[in-house]
């Protein structure tokens, strides 16, 4: 018997017209609950999963099989069986070591699995490095959904031991909803309709909550077609119009000059401005990279931290007493100039200020907060090399695509049981 697999390896949009440039407003009447690290993230999925009665769709980065892994297999092949349609799109890279017995038994059972941009190993390496869907996003009947940078994978427990992950995902209920919805459907190529019913059906009573919030809430993301720099420009936008405080965690920080200039006069306003980046990488180049940039924003007064208890994968950030975003993009070439990512926005001051009390206690007690008087090390040296990294990455994608293995391309593969 063949099982079939699609695996979708493009970044363009679906055929349909109405999905070819999506573009999200602010949505009222959200609630919003922060998780932190995947103690809080995977049991609320888990259960939205196992409460599934329609459709889960479903994007991450990486799956592997460990003990996440494998819960989230019997999950997905349950729902599936008592009639739920179950659309699981992975990335190529990120899920490269998948086996086909793992995939075949999610296909058997009805769950339609899509892989973005597979390639098989050329003498045992993986080429496929550019341009990932990174995004992490579960909607469960249209009616709950999570977005954040937690991976289905053991290392985002604290039992993981010292290579644990630091890292946040939002669980969201409200009309936001369908906005990410109808994105996920329209990025797993699935046919989208009118977002209309699903925010009808939306105000039926729900199984996770009863009472509507107060949050604001918009979508935004990233591709290398319309939307390259929305997830860049919103930090931007936010960041020029600080009057308060700022505070940044993200776990591959080499941004380029438009949002680090935003950053420096935001502290030279006089915005408490504080950055908690990596000070234990998971990648030692990505604390390099950062520590180009630190003697650059150090002078004027921005406050660093390095998170030194453990890997931080974290992607959020927050202004004043309001605004915060949550997502998979980190602040980065690969996010800001090849990957596709997905944030949300959110205005929602318990929110911020939740967050805010997080970060602030993470910074205090377990980070080291780098000295405001370092003598400055060739500081425009690093900032003009840091420049012209983040600007030919910025521009890879169209030179990728030059590329045999990153044509546009949508094809089904099969696997067969001789593979498992």
């Amino acid at each position: 018997m063949n099982v079939a697999v699609d695996h979708i390896a493009t970044d363009q949009p679906p055929d349909d017209s109405k999905a070819r440039d999506l573009d999200y407003g602010w949505q009222s009447g959200n609630r919003v609950e922060l998780l932190e690290n995947g103690e809080a993230y995977f049991p609320a999925v888990f259960e939205a999963l196992r409460a599934a009665e329609r459709e889960i769709l479903l994007e991450t980065f990486i799956l592997f099989e460990d003990k996440v892994g494998f819960e989230l297999h019997s999950i997905l092949i349950e729902a599936a069986k008592r009639g739920v349609k179950v659309v699981v799109s992975l990335d190529g890279f990120g899920c490269g070591e998948l086996s086909p017995g793992f995939l075949r038994e999610l296909a058997e059972a009805g769950v339609m699995v899509q892989m973005f941009d597979p390639a098989p190993k050329t003498f045992g390496i993986r080429t496929n490095w550019f341009r990932r869907l990174h995004r992490k996003i579960v909607v469960v009947d249209a009616r709950v959904a999570f977005i954040g940078g937690i991976n289905f994978s053991a290392d985002h427990l604290a039992d993981f031991g010292p290579e644990a992950k630091q890292d946040y995902a939002v669980q969201v209920i409200g009309p936001a909803v369908a906005d990410l919805h109808h994105f996920a459907l329209a990025q797993s190529g699935r046919q989208v309709r009118s977002r209309r019913g699903w925010r009808r059906r939306q105000q039926r009573p729900s199984p996770w909550t009863n009472e509507p919030g107060d949050g604001l809430v918009r979508l935004i993301y990233r591709d290398n077609i319309q939307h390259r720099d929305d997830i860049e420009e919103a930090y931007i936008h936010a960041l020029s119009q600080a009057r308060q405080r700022v505070v940044i965690a993200n776990a591959y920080f080499f941004p380029g000059y438009r949002l680090l200039r935003e950053i420096r006069n935001a502290a030279r306003r006089g915005v408490q401005v504080q950055l908690i980046m990596q000070g234990q990488p998971d990648v030692l180049l990505a604390k390099l990279a950062a520590r180009m940039l630190y003697d650059y924003l150090l002078k004027d007064g921005v406050v660093i931290h390095e998170y030194c208890q453990r890997p931080l994968h974290g992607k959020v950030a927050l202004v004043d007493d309001e605004w915060s975003t949550v997502g998979s993009s980190n602040l980065d070439p690969l996010s800001l100039a090849l990957n596709l990512e997905a944030n949300v926005l959110i205005r929602d001051r318990a929110f911020n200020q939740q967050l805010y009390e997080r970060l602030e206690a993470l910074a205090h007690n377990h980070c080291q907060t780098m000295p405001e008087k370092r003598k400055p090390r060739l500081w425009l040296w690093r900032l003009t090399v840091g420049f012209l990294v983040f600007h030919v990455m910025r521009h890879f994608p169209v030179l990728a695509s030059w590329l045999p293995a990153h044509k546009p391309r949508l094809k089904p593969f099969e696997t067969t049981p001789h593979d498992v």
